[in-house]
């Protein structure tokens, strides 16, 4: 009985964790990582690091992004943050 009480507190404090921070973070790496292998040429990109472009080119593990000032700068996939409508 005692390591049942002992044990108890644990297991409900580990589920919390596990609802609250590792299952939310789980999903938002899944919807990036379909984001990023769906990027198609012509979409609308902002990186990790802030820069907005369009896509030029795609590869395998990397994209090319066309900027507003007509520059064309190569990115890593997981470098893109987010595909936006502007």
């Amino acid at each position: 009985m005692d390591l049942a009480a002992n044990i108890l507190p644990l297991l409900l404090m580990f589920a919390i964790f596990y609802f609250l921070l590792i299952r939310p973070q789980q999903k938002r790496q899944k919807k990036t990582r379909e984001m990023q292998s769906n990027l198609q040429k012509g979409d609308k990109v902002v990186t990790i690091g802030g820069i907005h472009g369009t896509i030029d080119v795609i590869e395998e593990a990397t994209v090319v992004i066309r900027s507003t000032d007509g520059s064309k700068l190569t990115f890593d996939r997981a470098a893109i943050r987010d595909v936006t409508t502007q």
